[in-house]
């Protein structure tokens, strides 16, 4: 998480508010801010009356107050208020990420819109909030999204792609595409030389074939390919062109038990090497089907240099999705 954040300092006021501009590029002037109560403020100045369009749109989060009240002479300003200080950390993504969409805005009606569409996507992030995830389970949703964002790439429809990812869903298999079913996992650094396998259903299929993919990752934060959690889920937002897509996505973020506050800034991953393997008979598994009657919620590792046989190339693989 990060050392600060953008309210400290901002002094307590005795009346009104106190405000800190926020150094971005936006059509609007922005600001953090905190008023008479100590809480936790976000301000957008919008020029001219938008009364009609805040009331069209406007949407209800739990812990977190959107109004938008009377400013000087010709000018309303749109006001988040933090309620519940537990989900400051959550406040803080919000608040910066919706900084950053709103560089993207005209004029302040395109502004309002867009804070208020931004407020909407984050309903869903305040309304799932869990604890915060292990570093296996970073490295292990880190992995997934690369694999996905792989699928977008090559897919026209990035809705296909999303609705393939089952992995927050509790499936057996990370990705399934008809009757081809994709396990993902993660290594981390360069010493680990075995997989870890967390049931015995994940390497035993319905499906025709079944692949397992492996990204190994290296902390490097100085790289400029490198990538934090947060940032692999914005650039994997940024490929998603339908509606559907996005909603989608945002809600097996959640079902993953991932938010987008600060704490996933850190640490930052580049993806070192991919291997790909084909899970066919002979493979070593241990499998529902054949495990002793008694015996149930296995876990095990698995040896790489024991599935080298099974190796297949990356390219022709994706090519049969």
């Amino acid at each position: 998480m990060a050392d600060s954040s953008p309210w400290d300092g901002i002094a307590v006021p005795g009346t009104d508010f106190n405000v800190r501009q926020v150094p971005s590029e936006t059509a609007v002037p922005c600001f953090w801010g905190r008023d008479t109560t100590g809480a936790c403020l976000f301000i957008a100045e919008l020029q001219g009356k938008h009364t009609d369009q805040f009331q069209k749109n406007v949407v209800t989060v739990h812990g977190i107050d959107v109004d938008l009240r009377g400013g000087d002479t010709g000018q309303q300003r749109l006001v988040l208020t933090l309620e519940d200080q537990v989900n400051r950390d959550l406040f803080e993504g919000l608040c910066r990420t919706l900084a950053t969409a709103l560089e993207g805005a005209t004029d302040s009606s395109s502004a309002l819109a867009l804070a208020l569409a931004h407020v909407k996507r984050w309903k869903t992030f305040m309304s799932g909030r869990s604890q915060r995830l292990s570093p296996d389970d970073v490295r292990g949703l880190f992995a997934e999204l690369t694999f996905l964002m792989e699928l977008i790439d090559r897919q026209s429809s990035s809705a296909f792609a999303v609705d393939a990812w089952l992995g927050p869903e509790r499936s057996h298999h990370d990705f399934i595409f008809g009757n081809l079913a994709v396990e993902v996992k993660s290594l981390f650094g360069t010493e680990r030389s075995t997989v870890r396998i967390s049931s015995e259903d994940q390497l035993e299929s319905l499906n025709d074939k079944l692949f397992l993919r492996i990204y190994r990752l290296s902390s490097l934060p100085e790289a400029n390919s490198s990538q934090s959690l947060n940032e692999i889920v914005t650039a994997v937002q940024s490929r998603l062109c339908e509606a559907e897509a996005v909603e989608n996505f945002d809600r097996k973020l959640v079902s993953h038990g991932y938010a987008p506050i600060p704490f996933y800034d850190k640490p930052r991953f580049v993806v070192s090497n991919v291997h790909t393997y084909h899970v066919v008979q002979g493979f070593p598994r241990l499998i529902r089907s054949q495990l002793p009657i008694g015996i149930d919620r296995v876990a095990y590792d698995i040896r790489l240099e024991a599935i080298t046989p099974y190796a297949c190339d990356s390219g022709e693989f994706i090519s049969q999705i």
